[in-house]
């Protein structure tokens, strides 16, 4: 996923909670979503943090080269400014972009 892409906040907005029942009918349930969506974002991008890191690393290291190496700390900072993940899930959910299903509730419905 192209995180850089995604027009978001990047700050924490008040929003209607009449948005978040789209969908599931139970705003418990659609937390529980977010919580799952934000996860997923958060380790997707934490592995890809951790990719473009390591291509800078160094085997010796030394007090100086930590320091010293500045293509680490732009990356870095480059994804500090990012928006967090539950802002991601909540665009996602909002504009209809998150798949979601509940296996309890389909199979009440075979019964």
């Amino acid at each position: 996923m192209d995180f850089k892409k995604i027009r978001t906040e990047t700050t924490v907005v008040t929003r209607q909670k009449d948005q978040f029942y789209k969908g599931t009918g139970n705003i418990y349930e659609t937390v529980a979503i977010l919580t799952k969506r934000a996860n997923q974002i958060a380790s997707e991008m934490k592995e890809e943090l951790n990719k473009k890191i390591e291509e800078f690393a160094t085997n010796n290291d030394s007090l100086e080269e930590v320091f010293e190496n500045r293509e680490q700390i732009e990356i870095a900072k480059f994804y500090e400014r990012l928006p967090k993940p539950t802002l991601i899930a909540i665009h996602e959910f909002l504009n209809d972009e998150i798949y979601f299903r509940n296996p309890r509730k389909e199979n009440q419905e075979e019964f």
